[in-house]
C-alpha cells in the first residue's frame, strides 16, 4: 500500500471555481460502478473527482493524487461528501502510480495541463492575463522556475524549447527578443515576457485568435514540469497498474499530449504487426487494449460558451483485455 503524504497549508485563499471539463462524457465512458477502485492522477479542485467518488458506494476506494500542495483545501471537501474510502498523495502521478505494485485498479483518469485553480492564483505565474512572477511549477519544491529557463538558456535552446512544446511559428524571433532584454536586466514577471512576445512577431499574429504569449507560455510550463516525460511514464504505470477491464482515460488540452495518447492507446490495441507482404503472421502480436473512443471526444457548444477553457479538451479512453 502507498504511504500517504500528509499535506499542510498555513494560509488557504479560495480561487475561482473550477468547473470540471467533459464531466459527463468522462463518467459515460468510465461506467464507476460501486465497490471499484478509481484513480484520480490530477485531482485538481476535485470536480472528477466527487462524481467518481459518488458513484462508487461504500466499498469503493478512490486514490487521488497531485503535484500542487494547494488541492488539499479542495480534497477535505471532496473526502467529507464522498460515501467511499478516499486517499490523497503529493506528488508526480507517474511516480505515485510506479509505487503502487500490483494490478488493483478498475479505473485510472488523467485530466492534463494546468488547472483552473493554478491559472487562477496570480502568484504562480501561469497565465499571460495577469503579471505575476514568472514561475510555472506545478510542484513549488521543484528546483527550477520559468524565470530560470528564461534567463539561462541560449537563444538557440529557447527557439527548440517554443518550436517543440509549443509549436511556435516564430519561435527564433521570440528568443531572440528574450536574449536582448536580459543582457539588460534578468526576466522576472509574466508581464515581461508578454511584452518581449508582442514586440517581436508580426503585427497580423498579434491579433490573430487568442493570446499571442499562449505558446511559449505552454511551452515554458511543459518544460518546467517535465510534462511530456511524465505523461509518458504515466501511461506505462497506469497500464500496469489497471486489472483486466480496467478503463483508461486522458483529457489533453494540446496536440503534443493527444498524440502521445493516441499512439499509446493505438499500440496497444494493435492486432498482427508483422511487415505487409508476409503469407502469414509470424509476430503473435495480439491486442491488450480496446480503444472506447474512435475519434477523441470533445465538448459541446453550450460546455464551451459556459467555460472557454475546455475549448481545446479531447478525451480518449480505452479499455485493457
Amino acid at each position: 500500500m502507498l504511504p500517504q503524504t500528509s499535506l499542510r497549508l498555513s494560509e488557504y485563499e479560495m480561487v475561482l471555481a473550477h468547473t470540471p471539463v467533459l464531466l459527463e462524457e468522462l463518467i459515460e465512458l468510465l461506467r464507476p460502478e460501486a465497490g471499484e477502485v478509481a484513480i484520480d492522477c490530477t485531482f485538481g479542485a476535485g470536480g472528477h473527482a466527487e462524481a467518481v467518488a459518488a458513484r462508487l458506494g461504500a466499498d469503493g476506494l478512490l486514490l487521488a493524487c497531485d503535484r500542487d500542495p494547494h488541492v488539499a483545501e479542495y480534497y477535505r471537501d471532496v473526502e467529507r461528501a464522498a460515501p467511499c474510502e478516499t486517499r490523497l498523495y503529493h506528488g508526480n502521478f507517474a511516480d505515485v502510480l510506479a509505487r503502487i505494485r500490483d494490478a488493483s485498479a478498475d479505473m485510472i483518469y488523467m485530466d492534463l495541463g494546468v488547472s483552473s485553480m493554478q491559472l487562477d492564483r496570480r502568484e504562480r505565474g501561469f497565465s499571460y492575463a495577469y503579471d505575476a512572477p514568472l514561475d510555472m511549477r506545478m510542484d513549488p519544491e521543484l528546483p527550477l522556475t520559468a524565470a530560470d529557463l528564461v534567463n539561462t538558456l541560449g537563444v538557440d535552446e529557447l527557439t527548440d524549447v517554443f518550436r517543440r512544446y509549443g509549436e511556435e511559428r516564430y519561435a527564433k524571433n521570440i528568443a531572440r527578443g528574450i536574449g536582448a532584454a536580459r543582457e539588460k536586466k534578468p526576466l522576472e514577471t509574466t508581464g515581461e515576457l508578454v511584452e518581449i512576445v508582442k514586440r517581436t512577431i508580426p503585427t497580423p499574429a498579434r491579433f490573430a485568435a487568442g493570446n499571442p504569449s499562449r505558446r511559449v507560455f505552454q511551452a515554458l510550463r511543459i518544460v518546467v514540469n517535465d510534462e511530456l516525460e511524465s505523461l509518458a511514464r504515466g501511461l506505462e504505470e497506469a497500464y500496469r497498474v489497471l486489472r483486466p477491464g480496467g478503463r483508461l482515460a486522458v483529457m489533453s488540452f494540446h496536440s503534443l499530449e493527444d498524440r502521445m495518447v493516441k499512439e499509446f492507446f493505438r499500440g496497444h490495441a494493435a492486432g498482427c504487426i508483422c511487415p505487409p507482404g508476409l503469407p502469414q503472421c509470424v509476430c503473435g502480436h495480439e491486442p491488450t487494449m480496446r480503444v472506447l473512443t474512435r475519434r477523441p471526444v470533445v465538448p459541446r457548444v453550450q460546455e464551451i460558451d459556459a467555460n472557454p477553457r475546455s475549448k481545446a479538451a479531447k478525451l480518449r479512453v480505452a479499455v485493457r483485455l
